[in-house]
Formats: C-alpha cells, sequence, structure tokens
C-alpha cells in the first residue's frame, strides 16, 4: 500500500480524532483535578506523577486509535470521497466509470467487515491498494478531459491536414529555389504536427479503453473477494489479489506517462 496523499490526511485525522475524542478530554480533566485536589495522596507521591500518568493515559488512547484498522479505514473513506470529486470529471462516461469503481470500494469494505483477524486485516489492506487503483483511475480520466476539452488540438486536427495539401500544392507550382526550401521545410513541421496530433488521439482512444478495462479488472477483483472464505488458504488467495491489484496501477501508471509524453511532444512542436 502506498503512501498516497489520502492516506497522509486519513492519518492526520485520525490522530486529531484521537486528540480531540471526549475520552481524550476525561482523561485530561480527571489529570487535572486530581493534580489539583490530591496532590500527595501517598507519603512517596509527587504532584507531577498525576501530569506524567495522564500523558501515559493520553498516549495510550492515541496509540489504540491509530492501530485501530477498521477506524483507519473509515478514515480514509472519508479522506478518499472528499479528495475525488466526480463533479470534476467532465466526461459523463468517464464519470460513470469512477463512480461504478468506487461503488465496487464501498461493496469490498462492507465483505471485509464480514471477517475478522488475519482475513479481515488482508482484505484492509486490500482496499488500501484498491484505493491506488482508483486514484489512477481519477488521474486517467483527468487526462482525458484535458484532451477532449482542447479546443486548439480539435482546430489544429481539422486545420493541419488542408494545411499539408495547400503547402504541396504550391510546392508543386513553386519555380523558385529559395522559396522551395521555405515551403519544404512547412511541409516538414505540418506532417510531423499532424504525425503528433494522430498520436495524442490514439493516445486519449487507449486511455478510454485503459479506463473501460480498469473498470472490469475492479470488478472481477471485486467477485473474487466476495468469494474468499475464513480458511487459511484464503489468505494466499488474498495476497494474489494485492499483485493483480498491483499490476493494474503500473499498468494505469504507464498510461498516463504516455499521456504525459505525447503531450509534451506536441507542446515542443508548437
Amino acid at each position: 500500500m502506498t503512501d498516497s496523499p489520502v492516506r497522509r490526511r486519513a492519518f492526520g485525522a485520525i490522530l486529531r480524532n484521537a486528540i480531540f475524542s471526549w475520552q481524550s478530554f476525561i482523561t485530561i480533566a480527571i489529570t487535572a483535578v486530581l493534580f489539583v485536589a490530591f496532590p500527595t495522596p501517598f507519603p512517596f507521591w509527587q504532584p507531577w506523577f498525576w501530569l506524567i500518568a495522564g500523558v501515559i493515559a493520553e498516549a495510550a488512547l492515541v496509540i489504540s486509535a491509530m492501530s485501530d484498522p477498521e477506524a483507519a479505514q473509515k478514515a480514509v473513506a472519508r479522506e478518499f470521497q472528499g479528495k475525488y470529486d466526480l463533479a470534476r470529471i467532465k466526461s459523463p462516461v468517464s464519470r460513470q466509470r469512477l463512480d461504478d469503481a468506487i461503488e465496487y470500494r464501498k461493496n469490498m469494505t462492507t465483505l471485509a467487515g464480514r471477517h475478522g483477524g488475519a482475513m479481515r486485516a488482508n482484505l484492509l489492506t486490500t482496499i488500501g491498494d484498491v484505493d491506488d487503483w482508483i486514484a489512477q483511475m481519477y488521474d486517467l480520466a483527468l487526462h482525458i478531459d484535458a484532451f477532449e476539452s482542447n479546443e486548439l488540438v480539435e482546430r489544429d486536427r481539422r486545420a493541419v491536414p488542408q494545411q499539408i495539401e495547400k503547402v504541396k500544392i504550391r510546392l508543386k507550382n513553386e519555380t523558385d529555389p529559395a522559396v522551395q526550401r521555405d515551403l519544404d521545410e512547412q511541409l516538414r513541421q505540418l506532417e510531423l504536427q499532424r504525425s503528433n496530433l494522430e498520436a495524442t488521439a490514439s493516445s486519449v482512444k487507449r486511455a478510454e479503453i485503459q479506463l473501460d478495462s480498469a473498470l472490469s479488472a475492479l470488478g472481477t477483483i471485486y467477485a473474487q473477494m466476495s468469494l474468499l472464505g475464513t480458511k487459511e488458504v484464503d489468505s494466499s488467495r488474498a495476497q494474489r489479489l494485492r499483485l493483480d491489484i498491483k499490476e493494474e496501477v503500473a499498468s494505469l501508471q504507464d498510461t498516463i506517462q504516455a499521456l504525459d509524453e505525447v503531450q509534451a511532444q506536441r507542446l515542443q512542436l508548437r
């Protein structure tokens, strides 16, 4: 499970909840009362002993809260839902894919709650990996949006082929060698631009397919999780699920990187 921004914020949320919980306030209040009202209940006792005892009790409360996997998972879920605002996804198709993916995650959390012990811990860890998976899907959807909403790219895709044909006609009729060289260079640049635009469009199409495939694979993972029992052998099956998820996350990252590289090449040509 990666140390994602969602998890770091969830960790902070758990810590804040533990520090500002009613149990924490009661611990502090009792410590203050004992410190003021009973400074030396025993001959050997020093008033500051109460402060040390209060710090130890508070630390125990915080550690207990931080080590609770269920509380951690709920905090991650809250942070997760707050981070990935589907309203930011302009494409209705991509938005639906993300909505379905988040629904799978909710159902996975329900499945994990039906187990106990090591199996439950394994499944919660698996869900943590699914968070990384959905994060990559969300990033990919934003990349797709960036292309589809780019009016300049759409304009160039229509205009550049027409410009190429016009330059070819001029080049065919031009007799001045100097002008011919300029037209040759212009034609080369336009053909490079067209090639890059076609590569960008192809990359986005592959990204859309990848998003669909990622959702299908997530559905498969959910189906496999629903079949897990409580036998010890299922722990190894849960580990295999995590490996499958990591491979899918890596594939999504590769697709996003490919989109970034194509975009960088297009900007260099401009």
